[in-house]
């Protein structure tokens, strides 16, 4: 590469990003997907066939939340990776009120589902999978409120791709896969045996890829639905109130009654009460302001106000000169991100149940304050900090905190110094999709549904998998007292969907599953492209790291501190340097999560989308 070449590419790149363009990477390799470009409409999710619904419905003269709403059904439908018993949360702008809205359709705990409970049954946590992992379900009522909010079609036409699904289509090799991997479990439950393994006692139980993988059960459950929306229209309801009615029918009705039989019947709690009472929740994001861009997240009921607290940290640092993925640059993000989830681990919890000092959290003062702790080398015991005198009160948990702090510190060298195994590795990424759209009247969603994923128990024959949600509670008041079980109560959650504004108008939507590690990519997403100048396709495809430095948020809940994943292409010299940072390395082909974002070029007018080459995640635009 010549001097002349060089020269040239820094130009060019200075000059696009003085005009608000992305420039020309920083040191990136040439994208292996292209860019997707789109000035009425575009779609990204987790698989090409749920990005073809959302497509569909654009063509039908949907917006982008009714397109989303497809997406979401189409992906619970083909299990990618959650199923329509788990929860959809998003973020919505608004283009006729300006407004991001955030949308909580994540369900709570059953009657029932007490730390005592849990203890008595033996368990340091919730269970991982199984009925007694189960919080009510969200995505259905997550859907059609959206839908009846804030969408223009028919709860029918946006099931319509769902109910072909259901019908039968070609299953992909991901999910076919990861069924006969988890057999064993699958069969601990009837109805879930019943769908997943149609060649019960042949050497490959599941079916392979590109078999027709039917569900009549399912399909059955969405016609009611359907016909709930028909019956209510005939009666002279409008558009919103019939989509309710096939709300009311899937939480009070016969879909209800039998998804309780059902689950208790396999030894979960639910009753019909738990799922009558619960609703969905409009609420207000969370959001600050980094170098003039509005950064939105969900409440504290998500992990999402802990990539917030990242960037009030990292605000504090000049991440320019350090360099792209430098030493200094990986070295200060990753104790940004310790300090933020440390934070998030011990105050982080429904708000309908307790009070986050979320103020104190999220205000500069304590990221200054925080920021003071980042030293030369990696700290593995750092802890949460104390936000409350930021918002001038007293903590009402400082004895707590002091013991969690205690326990962190009494870290052996052999817990901090200990091996990313196979198992933490999968319960730490678990599960998720994601879902992006925006359409040319403004709206833009993003979403991160979840729960349900295989192995699940099935409610009865409703084809219906439940959440595994309950797992994210803790029992023990040290670890955190925001985030213990009760009935009716959201566990903490990792599900985390992220909308920018910049000068009044959207700037990036993005999202990217993968448990604990979500906003861990989305927060170098999001600097590759303010900070780096890159375009939205090298942001998505471009290495990341992973930082195991919190507690996971499944399974057991361990920690590993120090431990780093970087690509395997990373340099000698800076896997040395980060060595004698106290780091303990390991290295993957891929490190970015398969993320999706959609960037707003109001230059031209148009939408420039990016989807990680990381795994079957696809995008159309037009």
């Amino acid at each position: 590469m010549n001097k002349l070449y060089l020269i040239t590419l820094f130009f060019i790149t200075f000059q696009l990003q003085s005009q608000g363009l992305p420039g020309l990477g920083a040191g990136t390799t040439p994208n292996n997907k292209p860019i997707l470009h789109g000035k009425n409409w575009m779609v990204i999710t987790g698989k090409p066939l749920g990005a073809t619904a959302g497509s569909a419905i654009f063509q039908q003269g949907g917006n982008a939340v009714d397109a989303a709403c497809a997406m979401i059904a189409a992906t619970s439908t083909m299990w990618d990776v959650l199923s329509w018993g788990g929860e959809t949360q998003a973020l919505i702008y608004n283009p006729h009120t300006k407004e991001v809205i955030a949308i909580n359709a994540l369900g709570y705990a059953p009657s029932g589902a007490t730390v005592d409970f849990y203890k008595s049954q033996g368990m340091d946590y919730p269970p991982q999978y199984g009925p007694l992992a189960a919080t009510t379900p969200g995505t259905p009522g997550g859907i059609m409120t959206m839908l009846a909010e804030y969408g223009s079609m028919s709860l029918e036409q946006i099931l319509k791709p769902s109910m072909e699904l259901a019908k039968g289509y070609p299953i992909e090799a991901q999910t076919a896969d990861a069924i006969e991997a988890q057999k064993a479990k699958i069969k601990e439950w009837p109805y879930s045996k019943k769908i997943f393994l149609p060649h019960l006692g042949e050497a490959r139980e599941a079916p392979s890829a590109g078999e027709i993988f039917v569900q009549e059960d399912l399909y059955q459950i969405l016609a009611k639905l359907v016909e709930a929306e028909k019956q209510a229209l005939a009666a002279g309801k409008t558009r919103k109130e019939a989509i309710y009615a096939a709300y009311d029918r899937f939480y009070k009705g016969d879909i209800a009654k039998e998804i309780v039989r059902g689950t208790r019947e396999q030894g979960g709690l639910f009753t019909e009460a738990d799922l009558a009472n619960w609703k969905v929740k409009i609420e207000e994001p969370l959001h600050v302001n980094y170098k003039g861009i509005d950064v939105y997240k969900l409440q504290e009921w998500t992990q999402g106000p802990a990539l917030l607290q990242a960037l009030n940290i990292l605000e504090n640092f000049d991440l320019q000169s350090m360099g792209y993925n430098s030493v200094n640059y990986i070295h200060t993000v990753y104790q940004a991100m310790s300090l933020a989830f440390a934070d998030r681990d011990f105050y982080y919890g429904d708000p309908a149940y307790v009070n986050s000092p979320m103020k104190g959290l999220l205000s500069k003062e304590y990221a200054k304050e925080r920021a003071k702790l980042i030293g030369e080398i990696n700290d593995p015991k750092i802890g949460a900090g104390d936000p409350y005198p930021f918002q001038n009160e007293t903590n009402p948990y400082g004895e707590l905190l002091k013991k969690n702090q205690a326990t962190i510190a009494s870290l052996s060298p052999e817990q901090i110094n200990s091996t990313l195994d196979e198992q933490f590795i999968t319960d730490f990424h678990s599960g998720t999709t994601s879902v992006e759209t925006a359409d040319a009247e403004g709206w833009v969603v993003s979403v991160t549904p979840s729960g349900g994923w295989i192995p699940a128990v099935v409610a009865g024959n409703t084809g219906i998998g439940l959440s595994q949600r309950m797992q994210s509670f803790v029992l023990d008041e040290t670890l955190s007292p925001f985030n213990l079980p009760e009935p009716g109560k959201r566990p903490r959650v990792t599900l985390t969907p992220s909308l920018a504004m910049k000068d009044g108008k959207p700037f990036l939507s993005f999202a990217v599953q993968g448990g604990d590690s979500q906003d861990q990519n989305l927060l170098q997403l999001f600097l590759n492209i303010v900070e780096f100048g890159m375009d939205v396709q090298e942001a998505t495809e471009a290495p990341n790291f992973n930082s195991y430095q919190m507690q996971s948020s499944f399974g057991d809940h361990e920690v590993r501190p120090g431990a780093m994943v970087l690509r395997d292409d990373t340099s000698d010299w800076i896997r040395k340097a980060l060595v004698k940072k106290g780091y303990h390395l390991e290295f993957w082909n891929k490190t970015s999560g398969p993320i999706n974002a959609i960037w707003f070029d109001w230059r031209h007018g148009t939408f420039w989308g990016g989807s990680s080459d990381y795994g079957d995640d696809y995008g159309i635009a037009w």
